[in-house]
C-alpha cells in the first residue's frame, strides 16, 4: 500500500499542535483539548479539509488518551515534547514512565500492554489490552517476536529502545502503520477490525489524496516483560 508523504508546511502544523505540552506529568486522564474553529471566509478545497479534519482529531486524540492506571504514573519523569525516533520512518514518541528494566534486542520475545486509537475518527479506541482478559478476570499482555515483521513496524520501532516497566505514547504514520489487514495487533472484535480498515483502506478517500493522514495510528504503550530467544 502506498501512502503519499505528507508535504513539509503540513507536516509543520501537526507538530504545533504537539508542542501545546509545556509539561506533562502524566494525569490519569489529560485534558480534552478546546475545540478549534477558523475564521477564513473562503470554504477550503477537499484536500485541504481533509488535512484540517485529520489535524483536528489528532489534537483531540493526543488530550484525551488515558493513560495506564498504575501507581507510578503520577510520579513520571516530565517530558516537555514528543521527539523523532531515529531511523523509524516519522514515528514520533513522548516517554510517561521510563522503565528500569532491561532494553529488548532483536529476536527476544516481548509482552506489552497499550491502547491504540485511531487519529482519523477523533480519536476513537480500536483496541486496548485491557479488555483483553483471562479465565480469571486479569488483563493479558500482546506478545511477540521483535523483528518477526509480524506486527506494525511503528510499534516495533516504539519498543525497540524501550525499558521494561516504561510507558511510551507514540504516533504512527500511515506508512508505519497498517499495510495490510493481517498484521499485528488486531482487534479481536470483528465490526472494531472491520471499522478500522475501512477507514484505513477506504479507496475513495485515497484516491481523493488523503493517504498521508487516513491511517494515523496513536498508541500507549507499555513494555511489561521480555524472554530472550
Amino acid at each position: 500500500m502506498y501512502y503519499p508523504t505528507m508535504p513539509p508546511q503540513k507536516m509543520d502544523k501537526v507538530l504545533v499542535l504537539l508542542n501545546c505540552f509545556p509539561s506533562l506529568h502524566v494525569p490519569h486522564h489529560l485534558p480534552s483539548s478546546p475545540p478549534i474553529s477558523s475564521t477564513s471566509p473562503s470554504p477550503p478545497s477537499p484536500t485541504r479539509r481533509a488535512l484540517s479534519l485529520s489535524i483536528i482529531s489528532l489534537s483531540t486524540a493526543l488530550f484525551s488518551i488515558p493513560t495506564f492506571s498504575c501507581p507510578a504514573a503520577s510520579s513520571a519523569t516530565s517530558i516537555t515534547d514528543f521527539l523523532d525516533l531515529p531511523n523509524s520512518g516519522g514515528v514520533k514518541a513522548l516517554d510517561l514512565r521510563i522503565g528500569s528494566g532491561p532494553v529488548p534486542d532483536e529476536g527476544d520475545q516481548v509482552a506489552i500492554h497499550y491502547y491504540g486509537r485511531l487519529a482519523a475518527k477523533q480519536g476513537w479506541r480500536f483496541d486496548s489490552t485491557y479488555d483483553h482478559k483471562d479465565s480469571a478476570g486479569e488483563p493479558v499482555p500482546f506478545v511477540f517476536t521483535l523483528g518477526s515483521g509480524k506486527v506494525i513496524a511503528g510499534i516495533e520501532t516504539a519498543v525497540r529502545s524501550m525499558k521494561v516497566g516504561g510507558v511510551r505514547r507514540v504516533i504512527i504514520p500511515p506508512s508505519q502503520g497498517y499495510q495490510n489487514t493481517t498484521q499485528e495487533p488486531l482487534p479481536p472484535n470483528f465490526f472494531d477490525r472491520q471499522r478500522l480498515f475501512t477507514t484505513i483502506f477506504n479507496p475513495t478517500r485515497l484516491a481523493n489524496g488523503e493517504g498521508s493522514t487516513l491511517g494515523t495510528l496513536i498508541f500507549d504503550i507499555e513494555l511489561v516483560s521480555l524472554r530472550n530467544q
